[in-house]
């Protein structure tokens, strides 16, 4: 689990950082500067740009509509209200030697916001920062577990006539190219083979890092095309390797197949029936009527939908008594795809599992986690700010959401 969390959530937080070299006059960094000038203004570049570093993303990744364009994804109707029995953090978890209190763990890992649920109860909420009820926090790559519920529906609906149907039946722009012959499924479990390294180093810049500048900071390109003329390193569903292209791939699935925006579909099949209080939405990867959604790590909800979402898939796709998701998809989402290491756990269909644990968690950059713990019937929503490579925080988090999930508060 400790890898794990360090790979979906950590494993581009140390690179996203940009030289001190930005004067008064605004000026681009030189990886900015190069290639296909950007209309998107200078200033803006460079904040999307250092939007990860330590000095700001405690405010950039619960204010990202002020740095993208950005798609609503609707709520709609009576909220699925949570029976709120707050109790002290009474509990301790160990860590480096030590032993922490629950209070200590919100400075120690750097936390936006916090929600612990217990049997659909909330036990625990807590906002910093400035944050409150009402502000949208970032996802990152818990975005991915999102996308893989939208598939579940799309098949559900009949959208997709099998997980083992060759992607290239519904987008045939990608025949010819490393996903030519890959499934669906091998996709939701990133074991498409595609030659894509989730690997940000700037200075050098290969096909991940360029990605990202052209099309979350400039946006001169879709994130999702460079899809069609990637190249295959592996035989399809033999190598585990993570990766936002393939979920980026999956998006324009449920774009194509439902006809319309990730987002329409996102707020009919999941949104609305979840019994959301707010909002939520999508950053883009370009101007309005050209950009996609950021279907792979770009979406961002309060801390109370978070939490709904998470209770929803511990309660088996049912949402206050409605059926949201099937049974069967919420069981398969959280199999792991080949076995299941010691150390880093498991993925299933875009979900992290934990090793000799029912549980399982979407995780993504720097420190955000949805955490369901079936055995105690616990969802934990833990919303930070992780500086790049500052010490052990995935191990601490990990062993601070163990405790949280084996708590239990006073009655």
């Amino acid at each position: 689990m400790k890898l794990a969390i360090r790979m979906a959530a950590g494993v581009v937080a140390g690179l996203l950082t940009m030289p001190m070299a930005v004067q008064a006059q605004q000026q681009l960094p030189g990886q900015l500067a190069d290639g296909v000038a950007s209309d998107v203004p200078v200033a803006t570049q460079v904040m999307r740009w250092r939007m990860n570093d330590a000095d700001v993303n405690a405010y950039t990744f619960r204010n990202m509509d002020q740095l993208f364009t950005t798609r609503t994804v609707a709520h709609s109707g009576s909220p699925w209200r949570f029976p709120k029995v707050e109790r002290p953090m009474d509990f301790t978890y160990s860590f480096g030697g030590k032993t922490w209190t629950a209070e200590q763990a919100l400075e120690r890992t750097y936390t936006n916001a916090l929600l612990i649920l217990k049997d659909g109860r909330i036990v625990t909420e807590i906002y910093r920062n400035g944050s409150n009820e009402r502000t949208r926090f970032m996802g990152w790559s818990m975005t991915k577990s999102l996308t893989s519920t939208l598939v579940g529906a799309a098949l559900a609906d009949g959208l997709i006539g099998s997980l083992d149907d060759q992607i290239v039946r519904y987008l045939p722009e990608l025949k010819g190219g490393g996903y030519d012959g890959v499934t669906i499924r091998q996709i939701l479990q990133m074991r498409s083979g595609v030659d894509y390294e989730e690997r940000y180093d700037f200075a050098n810049p290969g096909i991940a890092a360029s990605n990202h500048i052209n099309a979350l900071v400039k946006n001169v390109t879709r994130f999702a095309d460079v899809a069609r003329t990637i190249k295959r390193k592996s035989k399809p569903g033999e190598v585990f390797a993570y990766k936002t292209i393939d979920t980026a791939v999956l998006g324009w699935l449920i774009e194509r197949v439902s006809g319309g925006s990730v987002a329409a579909y996102t707020a009919r099949k999941l949104w609305e029936p979840l019994g959301t209080e707010a909002d939520g939405f999508y950053i883009m990867d370009g101007a309005p009527g050209e950009g996609r959604e950021f279907s792979g790590a770009g979406f961002n909800a309060t801390l109370r939908d978070w939490a709904r979402f998470g209770q929803m898939m511990l309660d088996g796709g049912v949402a206050n008594g409605k059926r949201v998701v099937s049974a069967d998809w919420v069981k398969a989402a959280q199999i792991p795809a080949g076995t299941e290491d010691a150390l880093m756990g498991g993925y299933g269909y875009q979900w992290w599992t934990t090793p000799n644990s029912p549980a399982y968690s979407a995780i993504g950059l720097q420190g955000q986690f949805v955490h369901i713990d079936p055995a105690s019937r616990t969802v934990v929503v833990k919303l930070s700010y992780f500086p790049p490579q500052e010490g052990d925080l995935a191990g601490e988090t990990a062993a601070f959401l163990a405790a949280a999930a084996a708590w239990k508060p006073a009655s």
